[in-house]
């Protein structure tokens, strides 16, 4: 199952807002990812801010053909979202 977002928006410290079409939502911190390989262009935080749609994935993209990987965004909000056992 492909989780398909539909909304995002870039917060301070790196992090996104993102709402799937099922309706999970929330905030995960892409920290971790800057300066790393494709992610170099987000050292400066302009381009970070620069997040969309991309309509045709579905997911989270920046320009120059960056994305993160719809499934994976979800299950890690879905697990933040879990109350721990």
């Amino acid at each position: 199952m492909l989780d398909r977002i539909v909304a995002v928006e870039a917060r301070p410290d790196y992090h996104i807002w993102i709402e799937f079409e099922d309706g999970l939502e929330g905030e995960l911190s892409v920290a971790h990812l800057v300066g790393q390989g494709v992610f170099a262009s987000w050292e400066d935080e302009a381009e970070f801010q620069r997040v969309f749609v991309d309509s045709e994935s579905g997911t989270v993209a920046w320009p120059g053909g960056i994305d993160l990987a719809p499934d994976a965004l979800h299950r890690r909000l879905r697990e933040a979202a879990s109350p721990a056992v």
